[in-house]
């Protein structure tokens, strides 16, 4: 297996702090050579799965993202994953529970003929499924646009300041750094919490010209400006004005696919938990300042939150349950350890 050095994961954390960060900016941030760069960055698209991908914010895409469990026969369990990550309308599908159950995001559109097709429709009428239950997205304490932050710990707050000024990236919510401030009784690193939805500003939603936009930006985050008009009918000025525009607007984001292995994770679990409603956002503001934790959010269903852990081995996701997510106002959690990831954010991974 591919080893990764300090290079490479500043590589890495410097392409998700901006996914179409110049080489020649990065190999200097990390005082390196851009040929270096250039050729550490192919080998880690080879060999390590790393893609960086762009992606709608949710409040500007206009769709519902659903949780979504499966529960299926050992024998049908990979046809159906492989099946559901070859969809453009799911992410982040799983095989869990020794095999005999798939997890994936679904996002649906809202209104019209084919609102929530694939839930009510396509997955009942699916030969092999035995159980489905759905949990609709409320609410992302973590996640989406906050890296998880074992992928961003590589550079120094000066070295991402610097990407952020000179790339023009700005002050996005793109690394889990971004996102803390001093805790309560002078805990270091808890999470910002999120503002009132009452507050938030109305949302950006995307035109059918961003979506096409995205589109070509979905696969390859880093795709040059001449080619994002060669494949949207526009110009090479036009795309990167609308671009920085969404970028401004914070209808997109950018993130970076990569074999969690190569950075020291061998276990990976969905946690699933009962939280009474009054200590929901006090218990999952907390969780999202684990380091252990890549996404936490509030869903509907028996169980009201769901977190991914990320852990070293075994020990470490026990030390992590019973010393670290022992809340009191947990009154229930399911562990249900990944088995394999057939599709990340946009990346299928079925080979």
């Amino acid at each position: 297996m591919l080893v990764l050095d300090d290079l490479d994961r500043g590589l890495i954390h410097a392409l998700q702090v901006d996914a179409r960060a110049p080489f020649t900016l990065v190999a200097d941030v990390l005082g390196s050579s851009t040929q270096t760069v250039v050729r550490r960055y192919r080998r880690l698209y080879a060999q390590a799965g790393l893609r960086v991908v762009a992606l709608p914010a949710p409040r500007s895409s206009g769709t519902h993202q659903w949780f979504v469990r499966l529960t299926a026969a050992t024998r049908t369990a990979h046809d159906i994953a492989v099946a559901l990550a070859r969809r453009r309308d799911t992410s982040w599908v799983r095989l869990t529970s020794g095999g005999t159950e798939i997890v994936a995001i679904i996002h649906t559109t809202p209104v019209g003929p084919d609102a929530h097709a694939l839930l009510l429709r396509d997955i009942p009428r699916t030969a092999g499924i035995t159980g489905v239950s759905a949990h609709y997205l409320l609410h992302t304490y973590f996640g989406g646009p906050i890296a998880w932050r074992g992928r961003a710990d590589a550079l120094d707050a000066a070295q991402e300041a610097r990407l952020r000024a000179e790339s023009g990236a700005g002050p996005g919510p793109t690394t889990a750094r971004a996102h803390t401030a001093e805790a309560p009784h002078g805990h270091p690193g808890a999470a910002v919490a999120a503002p009132e939805p009452g507050a938030e500003a109305p949302a950006y939603l995307l035109t059918d010209a961003d979506r096409l936009l995205l589109d070509a930006l979905r696969a390859d985050a880093r795709i040059s400006y001449a080619d994002l008009a060669a494949a949207t009918g526009s110009t090479a000025s036009t795309v990167a004005r609308r671009l920085a525009d969404l970028r401004a607007r914070g209808a997109l984001f950018f993130d970076v696919d990569v074999d969690p292995a190569l950075l020291g994770i061998t276990v990976s679990a969905l946690l699933w938990m009962q939280v009474a409603p009054a200590h929901l956002d006090g218990v999952a503001t907390a969780l999202a300042t684990h380091e252990e934790l890549a996404v936490v959010a509030a869903t509907t269903g028996p169980t009201n939150l769901v977190a991914h852990a990320l852990c070293r081995d075994a020990e470490d996701l026990h030390r992590y349950l019973t010393r670290k997510v022992a809340l009191e106002p947990i009154a229930r959690i399911e562990t249900a350890p990944v088995l394999r990831t057939y599709k990340a954010a946009a990346t299928v991974w079925t080979g």
